[in-house]
């Protein structure tokens, strides 16, 4: 969902290693697992004048450390992730046995594959690069959706930023559900309701 909006953005999009597999957060449990300077200094000085338990400076590095999102890429299944047959620099992530590239392109309904049918709108549609950008709902608290517009081509991007079923309250919603549904993350879906967290980018022609 945050790819497809990110995507479909003004801009040039970057992906960072792993995101395109959904490779998660490391979840280090123990001080000694993290490699970051400023970690370690932060837990140094904490430690030093007694500033929290080691469950409250595990927690808050948990949400906030760099080496969270910095182990090895998750090639496959295999020890160490397929990345090395020595040691690595920082623990593999446990979860590499399911969350893994080879698993990722064997599965047509993988990120990675979502990742590449989103480069190849990119490439495609040249309303995602050069279209007008206009922000739709702009105080809506779940709903995030805007409008592409290159030409008379027009791209919505909708998405559901929460974990219930939401309808956007967009004026002309049901036509757009009339459009071409060019990409989404949910499978089968087509009503007028967005399952949690999902995104469509639908298309069409409108003259100006």
């Amino acid at each position: 969902m945050l790819a497809t909006v990110l995507h479909l953005h003004r801009g040039t999009p970057y992906v960072y290693q792993g995101e395109e597999l959904g490779m998660t957060n490391a979840h280090f449990t123990r001080f000694d697992q993290y490699r970051d300077i400023e970690t370690l200094n932060h837990v140094a000085v904490a430690k030093t004048v007694g500033t929290g338990s080691d469950e409250d400076l595990l927690a808050g590095i948990a949400a906030m450390g760099r080496d969270n999102a910095r182990t090895p890429m998750q090639w496959d299944a295999s020890p160490n992730a397929g990345f090395t047959t020595g040691t690595p620099w920082i623990p593999v992530n446990p979860n590499h046995v399911e969350i893994n590239a080879e698993a990722a392109v064997a599965d047509p309904d993988s990120v990675f594959h979502h990742y590449r049918r989103l480069i190849e709108l990119r490439r495609t549609e040249p309303v995602v690069a050069h279209g007008d950008f206009t922000m739709l709902l702009p105080d809506d608290p779940v709903v995030y959706a805007f409008l592409r517009r290159l030409g008379d081509v027009e791209l919505l991007t909708v998405a559901n930023f929460s974990g219930d079923p939401v309808r956007p309250a967009l004026p002309d919603y049901g036509a757009w559900l009339e459009a071409e549904l060019l990409l989404g993350n949910v499978a089968d879906s087509c009503g007028p309701e967005l399952a949690p967290w999902e995104a469509r980018v639908h298309r069409r022609t409108s003259p100006r």
